[in-house]
């Protein structure tokens, strides 16, 4: 599975949507319908999923895109 493949599944399992809804493009908060607890729930998920932390990117991550690119990059 591709970084994006894995992102895309944990948030549907977390949000209950349909893979095909979560894009690069969704937002995670006004696309997906993702809250505080819910975006706090994708991120302990794909914490564990990638073994990498997200302390940095609160402010930064709003997109699924955001979101792949954060993992792309702690991966370096």
């Amino acid at each position: 599975m591709t970084i994006f493949e894995n992102v895309q599944k944990v948030i549907s399992e977390n949000l209950n949507i349909d893979k095909e809804k979560v894009t690069l493009e969704a937002d995670l908060a006004k696309d997906l319908g993702a809250d505080s607890i819910d975006a706090v729930d994708i991120v302990m998920d794909l914490e564990d999923c990638f073994g990498i932390s997200f302390d940095d990117a609160n402010d930064t991550v709003k997109t699924v895109k955001d979101l792949v690119e954060f993992i792309e990059n702690a991966q370096k």
